[in-house]
Formats: structure tokens, C-alpha cells, sequence
């Protein structure tokens, strides 16, 4: 068994899901590994990872449409030192999670059809978000 260790770094993105599949892709591309599985995690708190639809854009807007009536600004948050998106986005992130284990086959990712990788940019300006790939495997 071998371990490779690499970061992703993604350019600032809007508020809402995007498909990151292809970046981590790239990403494992460049190790030897036939078999195995990639550990994500996103070294953020106010941003998520999660694995859904990746065919209809609808999914993604959606998902921001339910996150935001379920989480944004809230009169009696009290965590605002950073903006009032801030809040709302730690609790995102905490439902969603920050962390995926994802197999690998024939050395590419074994999603199924329809999956892809969405990270959530859950802040109006969240900036560059880094994701630390730990691929372990033969």
C-alpha cells in the first residue's frame, strides 16, 4: 500500500454548489494508484463537501435555495463579527460535512452515473478554498 498527500486549491467561487469532480481528478491523476480510495477534506468552516447529482444545474440551485431557508440570516445569531453570511455558513458547513471518502478504480474515481463532487460555497465572498487529498492505495 502506498499514501500520497496533495492540496487542491480551487479559485474563489459564487455563493452556491459547484462541481469540483474534475479538479479532484486531476488531482489523483498524478499518482500511481490503481486501487485504492481518496480521503477529501476541505480545511474550511464556512464551506462543505458533498456528493450529488451531477447532470441538471436545477440540483445545485435547489440545494442553495433549501440551505438558505434553512440557515441564513436569523435575528438571534450572534455570531455576526464577520459578516451576517458568516453564521449561516458554519451551519451549512456542519450539516454538510467537510470530509469524503470517495473509492478509486482502475485509478479514477468510482462514483456512480449520476454523482458528482459539489463543494458548497456557502459565503458571498468566500475566497480561494484549499482541499487536502489523502490517496491511499496500489
Amino acid at each position: 500500500m502506498q499514501i500520497f498527500q496533495t492540496t487542491v486549491k480551487l479559485p474563489a467561487k459564487p455563493r452556491g454548489f459547484h462541481i469540483i469532480t474534475y479538479e479532484i481528478e486531476e488531482a489523483i491523476a498524478q499518482y500511481p494508484v490503481k486501487t485504492g480510495v481518496v480521503q477529501l477534506l476541505l480545511q474550511h468552516t464556512s464551506a462543505s463537501l458533498c456528493i450529488n447529482e451531477n447532470a441538471d444545474p436545477s440540483v445545485r440551485e435547489d440545494m442553495e435555495a433549501f440551505f438558505c431557508d434553512l440557515a441564513d440570516e436569523k435575528s438571534y445569531y450572534i455570531h455576526t463579527y464577520e459578516g451576517a453570511d458568516d453564521m449561516p455558513a458554519h451551519i451549512k458547513s456542519a450539516l454538510l460535512g467537510v470530509s469524503l471518502s470517495i473509492p478509486i478504480t482502475d485509478g479514477k474515481l468510482n462514483l456512480g452515473t449520476w454523482q458528482g463532487i459539489y463543494l458548497g460555497e456557502h459565503r458571498d465572498f468566500g475566497g480561494s478554498r484549499r482541499i487536502l487529498l489523502t490517496i491511499y492505495g496500489e
